[in-house]
């Protein structure tokens, strides 16, 4: 499957009865599970879990877990699974992605939630991100490129554009009271403010003289603030 294949571009895919042959879904064991970035996926539409298994089953350093057609399903099994990340459909139907999540972090604090939603929308990433996301991927991203953003965010990166960082910018200077043990520094707000100006990754580390393995330390960091804000305001 070549590396510009899309979740939403035209793929030959097995009936739904074969795909989902039972309403169990697909688990490879814990004791069999090979070395590597352990995913599982939390997606009600059959066609994109099926691209999605496709793409992370085979490939060398990942290891596909498990998935799951609903956020009731992801709440009762994924603490057993304990993935290293989960991909997760933003609009999920029943409680809800967000509600999902946060319901799920507490109990896996060392898995990384990754939205996946077919837009930017501010809102309800920014309501994800607050609830324990580590970051979220537009479904047209291609094969090679959500592998790699995988892998990065299981190094500790963490993606952010320039509309959800004028966001949880906002959010730090408008939504919640003081919180001395989850204020912004003044190096991260600087971040979010280049961020939000449409400044890449690269010209913001290279503006604020640090590498871009810190620079993404200091956007996961800011994204712990911002979920512990959203925690004391629930």
């Amino acid at each position: 499957m070549g590396g510009s294949q899309r979740l939403h571009g035209q793929l030959d895919v097995l009936p739904l009865s074969e795909v989902f042959q039972t309403r169990t879904p697909f688990f490879m064991p814990a004791r069999t599970q090979p070395a590597g970035i352990s995913v599982s996926i939390v997606e009600d539409d059959a066609h994109a879990s099926k691209v999605l298994s496709d793409w992370i089953q085979p490939t060398h350093g990942f290891c596909l877990v498990n998935y799951h057609r609903t956020a009731e399903s992801a709440l009762s099994s994924l603490p057993r699974e304990k993935p290293s990340v989960v991909l997760i459909d933003l609009n999920l139907p029943g409680i809800g992605a967000s509600k999902c999540v946060r319901q799920l972090k507490p109990m896996l604090q060392q898995t990384q939630f990754v939205m996946l939603t077919a837009d930017e929308d501010v809102d309800n990433i920014f309501n994800a991100l607050a609830a324990g996301a580590t970051g979220y991927l537009l479904k047209r991203t291609p094969r090679a490129d959500l592998l790699a953003a995988l892998k990065h965010i299981h190094a500790g990166g963490s993606p952010i554009s320039s509309n959800i960082a004028k966001k949880v910018l906002q959010s730090f200077q408008e939504r919640w009271p003081r919180n001395p043990a989850a204020e912004l520094s003044p190096r991260e707000n600087r971040i979010l403010r280049l961020l939000a100006r449409g400044s890449s990754y690269n010209d913001a580390a290279t503006s604020l003289n640090i590498s871009l393995p810190m620079f993404s330390t200091y956007i996961r960091s800011i994204y712990e603030k911002l979920q512990i804000h959203s925690n004391a305001a629930v």
